[in-house]
């Protein structure tokens, strides 16, 4: 869509519009994914917060991977960095705006669940990780530092303890009259379709969303070298907001279809998929480990990101039915924290 585009840098001008024009591709991809997901979900019996997270992840997910795999290639392992856990912070605050378009209650106190907590502890696990990377010897093996075996070995085991851990609950969310539990329901024309119609569906448009994610990379490098702001600001609050649009687009359009499990999965299935993403970057940057390549705006971003899951698992577990503006303690904290950060890295 975007055809043969020019090397970087180009003038500010195609700069905003690639943004502008892969933006309107991921809110209306992201849109479809909801309802292409939400079936899926029902259809495949995964339910929406296992769904959500794994493939929901991976869908949203695929143009932070390509903007991270992008920028480190062509020798800017901190943007590439700083766009990761960027997305991260601006997709956490995700679950705060699309708490505003839920009316009946707190979104956290509705979509409380065994699933959505352990993929929340797992995201915390993985960023804990990646800035233990930063901190340790600076040394790699075939271009890849071990740290990033380990995150995706701890990836893999923790989808593995929460698969069991659901067909064995040790722990359950008190249902209440605003409870909305994950229960199959109708999706008008999609039930019409066979499985294998709805999953070529959502391959393809996870694939236009990861095409957007190429342009959007070419596009920051742009801005990084034509305006001279730095690569913490710009991957950290750009390009993360860019690369937050489908998880911020579909967890407000599940929580309008009453999907509210698979609004918050989706965000921290994204989450987790960006944090996969430093290793894909760290394997497409050639010249050393993408950990140590990080500055020190980079790794306040981390820490950002690990503060505000630890929030909204807070928020999970109180379940605060309302507060200010209907909003949790978790929703107001994470709006909050979001700005300070931007900033914090502004300045």
């Amino acid at each position: 869509m975007f055809g043969f585009l020019p090397t970087v840098p180009w003038p500010i001008g195609p700069s905003v519009g690639v943004f502008a024009a892969a933006g309107l591709i991921t809110i209306l991809g992201s849109i479809r994914l909801v309802a292409l997901g939400d079936a899926l979900a029902d259809r495949t019996r995964w339910g929406e917060a296992v769904f959500g997270v794994v493939f929901f992840g991976v869908a949203t997910g695929l143009s932070g991977i390509v903007m991270t795999a992008v920028t480190a290639a062509n020798g800017h392992p901190d943007l590439g960095y700083s766009n990761a856990v960027g997305g991260i912070a601006a997709q956490t605050t995700a679950v705060a705006l699309a708490d505003a378009f839920y009316r009946r209650v707190n979104l956290e106190h509705a979509a409380a669940s065994l699933s959505n907590l352990l993929f929340g502890s797992l995201l915390i696990a993985l960023l804990a990780l990646a800035l233990l990377g930063s901190y340790s010897p600076n040394v790699t093996v075939g271009g890849v530092h071990p740290v990033s075996v380990v995150i995706v070995a701890c990836y893999l085991g923790g989808l593995h303890l929460i698969r069991t851990a659901g067909t064995r609950p040790m722990w359950q969310a008190v249902g209440t009259t605003e409870t909305r539990p994950d229960l199959p329901d109708d999706h008008g024309a999609l039930d019409r379709h066979g499985l294998a119609w709805l999953w070529g569906q959502f391959v393809l448009v996870g694939g236009g969303v990861a095409v957007s994610g190429w342009a959007v990379s070419l596009a920051a490098e742009s801005v990084v070298e034509v305006t001279g702001l730095s690569a913490g600001f710009t991957g950290g609050v750009l390009l993360g907001v860019v690369n937050g649009l489908p998880e911020t687009v579909t967890a407000i359009a599940a929580v309008r279809r009453g999907a509210v499990t698979l609004a918050v999965a989706a965000v921290l299935g994204g989450n987790i998929l960006d944090v996969i993403t430093l290793v894909v970057g760290d394997i497409a940057y050639r010249k050393g480990s993408i950990y140590h390549a990080a500055g020190n705006e980079d790794l306040f971003i981390t820490a950002t990101g690990l503060f505000m899951t630890a929030v909204l698992l807070g928020g999970l577990l109180v379940r605060q039915a309302g507060g200010w503006g209907r909003l949790g303690f978790e929703g107001v904290l994470l709006f909050a924290s979001y700005a300070v950060m931007t900033v914090v890295l502004a300045t």
